[in-house]
């Protein structure tokens, strides 16, 4: 049964190569046969690796510990939906389920665009095809996850896909279980978010490149995979959320964030996919910027294999990335390979990419979008310095020197405070030109918010000159959003003379895209609110308690009243219970709990005893215990606003749906009222 799977990997990289050869010659020479028979080539190599994950999930859920990857990640204890998981625990499995999905987008594309762009189609399935069959190549030749375990005459224990001379097939009766920092929920639906979004960026890179081959680079490629564009950005993003929230709750350490090698590699790509979305809206209402767009989509792609490379290959150490393997060779080989052949289409179809307008004026939409593009890039460049500065430090001085979490805040910070201006002033100025009494106008309200909260922050108490000058500028741009929908509710009452809630509904239905992405900038700010309470209020404290001892951290006071113990299928849990207190009122109580897994005794676990709450959340830790719980140690900490870090997320989701939902066909209505002046129309 699990040659099968194999089989299937072989044939569908055959069939990848075979179907982006004959879809490139199809186009050439205008054989209709040649182009079909390399789109149906798409829809065959995704049913052939569907085929071999099938293939590996069975494996791991019937424990066939023959094969190495199953043997290593996963035992027969472990629960069902776990050994479902344990498909992306491991570096094989994890890249059989990346090719897996990035052939899901291409049969989607493949499918959705079956009677449009027919020009670029050919070339579009060609470059999706080529990307499958360098996943495929990598799963078969460096991180094969149906590589079986063999005993040699000697007695050793090796591993091959065939069985070598005089060697028969090992059994072993149970496996090593998987990692325990994988068996956690959200690891289950982070890795797949990521993977959506990682790999979707494909569909959007193919598009560009058919649209260079072709010469076809008017505005039709960008209008066509806007939305294509906007599914990965949304799942990158929940995906970095997810992320955050498992770093919160399992590792224990009171952040969200440690500008990890692997986070840091979620992060890169999705800066340009985000100033990307940003810049196509100056190429379709101006004709500018052509040259920028493609260079940034290409970016996006690019620099996901880039962080797949640092984490995949061993050359950057962190905590979750993957050791020394065969992988990263062929990733910098592939990455070379591309960035080469978009460079020299880009330089072949310069003179096709140039502006048709030109920027009117500094102060104009135009100038400050194109601002906030270069700003994410500088966010882009200092991660991937920051990241990469051991490997840097050691080609150049000979010593790896790693930076830590002070460095990306330092450089990083600021920043993003400038980003976060810049998106409050983004609605304020007019496309082309704005005039001075628009922009006295627009920005006195923004503005006077900014200023009033300074003295508000230091009348409550908050007094750190970072955490001031993050709220004002968040105070900033919520402002400006609010402003923006509060004209353009007025401006459609008094033009249709709709009820407030009709006119709000009606207002985002006609533009959906336009108010959808309001709502997504609203959704950023909350998750900025967050981390600026986590980063500049966060208190924190420490004790060894006794049974009935307590400790007091900023207003609460925590009594700790003991430990159970409690036994799951592959572990022993031990829960402390700690009464709750805030100033001399009850609030309940947490349970900061330990796991000791029985394969990974060495590895204890963390899992946070939390109560959030919309001001602040009491975060505890078990870091230890003695004499069965008679003594504990703890951490606690207390993190203002995180809650709303999630709820950001939340609301990103649904500026999303508003932003991408098919804009309803309205009737023309017949003014009622002269618009007053200053208020901007609904669409």
């Amino acid at each position: 049964m699990t040659d099968l799977g194999y089989v299937a990997l072989v044939l569908g990289l055959v069939l990848a190569l075979y179907g982006a050869v004959v879809s490139v010659v199809g186009a050439r020479r205008q054989v209709s046969e040649l182009v079909a028979s390399g789109r149906n080539a798409v829809y065959a190599v995704g049913a052939l690796v569907l085929t071999a994950a099938l293939v590996l999930w069975s494996a791991l859920l019937t424990n066939q510990f023959q094969l190495e990857y199953v043997a290593t990640h996963s035992e027969r204890s472990l629960p069902t939906f776990y050994k479902i998981s344990a498909l992306w625990g491991g570096q094989a499995g994890s890249l059989t389920f990346w090719t897996l999905i990035l052939c899901g987008f291409a049969v989607a594309a493949t499918w959705f665009f079956r009677n449009q762009q027919v020009g670029l189609k050919p070339y579009v399935n060609a470059v999706l095809l080529v990307t499958i069959a360098f996943f495929l190549s990598v799963v078969i030749f460096a991180a094969n996850p149906f590589v079986k375990l063999w005993t040699t005459a000697g007695g050793a224990t090796v591993s091959s896909v065939f069985r070598p001379a005089g060697a028969v097939p090992l059994f072993p009766a149970d496996g090593q279980g998987l990692n325990p920092q994988l068996q956690n929920y959200w690891m289950i639906i982070h890795p797949v978010a990521l993977y959506l979004g990682f790999t979707g960026m494909t569909v959007p890179l193919a598009f560009a490149a058919a649209a260079l081959v072709t010469g076809q680079l008017g505005n039709s490629w960008i209008k066509v995979i806007r939305k294509w564009t906007l599914v990965p950005w949304l799942f990158l993003t929940i995906g970095i959320l997810l992320g955050s929230q498992w770093a919160y709750i399992e590792l224990g350490w009171g952040g969200y964030w440690a500008w990890d090698p692997v986070e840091n590699a979620s992060l890169i790509p999705w800066l340009p996919a985000t100033a990307f979305l940003h810049s196509i809206m100056i190429q379709e209402r101006r004709g500018m910027l052509k040259v920028w767009n493609v260079v940034l989509i290409w970016l996006a792609w690019e620099l996901t294999l880039f962080g797949t490379f640092m984490t995949r290959s061993g050359v950057i150490q962190s905590v979750h990335s993957f050791s020394l393997s065969p992988v990263g060779p062929m990733f910098a080989a592939f990455i070379v390979l591309t960035m080469i052949g978009f460079a020299a289409l880009l330089v072949w179809r310069w003179p096709l990419l140039q502006s048709e307008n030109q920027l009117d004026a500094v102060l104009s939409r135009e100038t400050s979008f194109l601002t906030q593009n270069v700003i994410f890039m500088l966010l882009a460049f200092a991660t991937i310095v920051g990241t990469l500065f051991p490997v840097i430090s050691e080609l150049v001085l000979g010593n790896k020197i790693a930076v830590s979490a002070p460095y990306f805040q330092k450089v990083n910070g600021p920043i993003f405070v400038a980003l976060i201006i810049l998106m409050g002033c983004c609605p304020l100025v007019a496309w082309r030109r704005s005039g001075t009494s628009t922009l006295v106008r627009n920005f006195a309200i923004p503005l006077s918010v900014m200023v009033l909260s300074v003295p508000l922050m230091y009348l409550v108490g908050n007094r750190s000159i970072g955490g001031v000058v993050g709220v004002a500028s968040l105070a900033f741009a919520f402002a400006g959003i609010i402003q923006e929908y509060v004209r353009g509710v007025q401006a459609r009452q008094t033009s249709t003379g709709e009820a407030l809630p009709v006119a709000l509904v009606n207002l985002v239905q006609r533009n959906g895209r336009r108010y959808g992405g309001y709502i997504i900038h609203l959704g950023v700010l909350l998750v900025a609110l967050g981390i600026i309470g986590n980063e500049f209020y966060q208190s924190e404290g420490q004790a060894n308690l006794k049974v009935g001892e307590s400790i007091t951290v900023a207003n609460y006071t925590l009594v700790y009243r003991g430990m159970t113990m409690e036994r799951g299928p592959n572990y022993t849990n031990y829960v402390a219970t700690m009464d709750l207190n805030r100033g001399d009122r009850a609030s309940g109580q947490v349970t900061p709990e330990e796991i000791i897994y029985d394969k990974n005794q060495d590895q204890p676990m963390s899992h946070v005893g939390l109560r959030p709450g919309p001001i602040e959340d009491v975060y505890t830790v078990l870091a230890g215990f003695e004499a069965g719980g008679t003594t504990a140690s703890f951490k606690v900490f207390i993190n203002p606003l995180m809650s709303w870090m999630w709820v950001g997320g939340g609301v990103i989701i649904l500026g999303f749906c508003l932003a991408i939902w098919p804009r309803r066909a309205v009737q023309p209505v017949e003014a009622r009222a002269k618009v007053p002046q200053g208020a901007q129309p609904a669409s």
